[in-house]
């Protein structure tokens, strides 16, 4: 069967489900999100809970481009919105805000990524530049004023479009006429060139938004609610991540000790406010939170009790006072972590395990947070449907028995995956129960 043939034999086969589908789109969203809201309360769900979520797999599945999903909003969530359709899940992730940027990166001429089609192959996923972005020397630069830091430091070493931004004053340190003064600064041909592209690439991002809003309006009439709303980093990775890089970070932890935690701690309300703000008077108020560095094998657990773990308790319990719910994805291995993260308020967290041990963590934090995965990544790319229905049943029938479940892959679902592995994990919580 050619490439073409497939392609259009998976499309028919989704509007055939989307279109057999006569249930009440109100009612079916109101048990959803009730479903989904009994597992993060440690309440049994009438069934156990899935979410959909993925980075490219839409696009292995329907035969488009990794490449074209990131630059053609309306197909993506065409696309989308065929597959959540024929696979049912509780709640969605949208797909626009992990993949949707391609035009606007363009513009910005982004330097801490490549992705499909520029820096990699159109069907090879991102590729994080590893670099350092800030120098040590600089902490005291960015705990004294975070935002000069981001703005004349970071910005311009991370796209061209910033570049002239190193020109712009420091206006917490001018006041009354040297204000005015300032804002000659404002003159400079380069700088008014970068804000005019700027601009243009604030429209670009704006027509994207638009598009990805439509399409949670659509799937909200059709029944889904969303699975999580806003992304926030832990402040280790803040640091780790986007600025100091690996080899920068690791040295830290026993050369810059005390800058580092001193400038994490400048960050913890900076997280926590952006998220409070943005999901105020937003339906969902799930907080998507990935962990790359407080995992085994990154630093020893005397290290994660004094760099990690405080610092991402206290945005964690921010996040709480305020409401919301951090869903927190610790990827690796953190078994070694399961005593000191269950220091946390019961039922006001989900924690989605990549590659620890579910039935290990459900003895642990089992009375006190709701667990989610994790069906093995190599499982979904290269077992077959039994063998997904046989993890799946187990993870079910053990993991979430008395509630507080929600059923995923490891990581979602992975851009190589079988689509008929996929198939099998999602029918699985409709086969199997608690």
């Amino acid at each position: 069967m050619g490439p073409a043939h497939s392609r259009q034999q998976r499309e028919n086969t989704m509007s055939a489900t989307a279109i057999s589908s006569s249930e009440d789109p109100e009612r079916l969203y109101n048990e959803r999100e009730q479903r989904l809201n009994d597992a993060i309360a440690l309440r049994e769900p009438d069934r156990v809970p899935i979410i959909y979520y993925t980075m490219f797999w839409h696009a292995t599945y329907t035969g488009m481009t990794f490449k074209e999903s990131m630059y053609n909003y309306e197909r993506l969530s065409e696309v989308t919105k065929r597959i959540v359709l024929e696979l049912q899940p509780d709640a969605i992730a949208p797909p626009h805000w992990l993949n949707s940027f391609g035009p606007t990166l363009e513009l910005i001429g982004y330097r801490q990524l490549q992705w499909p089609g520029h820096g990699v192959e159109e069907n090879h996923s991102y590729q994080y530049l590893d670099r350092e972005y800030m120098k040590p020397e600089e902490y005291d630069d960015f705990i004294n004023d975070p935002t000069w830091f981001i703005m004349t430091r970071f910005l311009p070493r991370i796209g061209d479009v910033f570049a002239p931004l190193a020109k712009l004053p420091q206006f917490a340190s001018v006041q009354h006429l040297r204000l005015v003064q300032s804002v000659r600064a404002f003159g400079d041909p380069e700088l008014q060139a970068a804000f005019a592209k700027l601009a243009r690439a604030g429209q670009e991002m704006e027509r994207m938004s638009q598009c990805a809003g439509a399409f949670v309006k659509e799937m909200k009439a059709l029944g889904f609610p969303l699975g999580q709303a806003f992304t926030a980093p832990a402040p280790y990775d803040y640091f780790a991540d986007y600025l100091r890089g690996s080899k920068g970070i690791m040295l830290d932890l026993f050369r810059h000790k005390d800058k580092l935690l001193e400038a994490m701690e400048r960050v913890i309300p900076l997280i926590v406010n952006s998220a409070i703000q943005t999901l105020r008077d937003r339906p969902c108020k799930i907080v998507f939170m990935p962990m790359h560095w407080g995992l085994d094998g990154f630093m020893s657990p005397a290290q994660f009790k004094t760099f990690f773990w405080p610092q991402l308790r206290r945005v964690m319990m921010g996040l709480i006072d305020a409401g919301l719910t951090p869903l927190v994805l610790w990827e690796g291995n953190c078994t070694s972590r399961l005593e000191t993260i269950a220091d946390i308020p019961r039922a006001k967290a989900v924690y989605w395990f990549e590659r620890t041990d579910l039935k290990l963590a459900k003895k642990v934090l089992g009375g006190i947070v709701c667990l989610k995965g994790n069906v093995p990544v190599s499982l979904l790319n290269t077992g077959a449907p039994d063998e997904v229905r046989a993890c799946c049943r187990d993870l079910i029938e053990t993991v979430g028995k008395g509630g507080g479940f929600i059923l995923d892959g490891a990581i979602g679902i992975p851009d190589e995956a079988k689509p008929e592995n996929v198939r099998a994990m999602y029918r699985s919580v409709h086969e199997f129960h608690s």
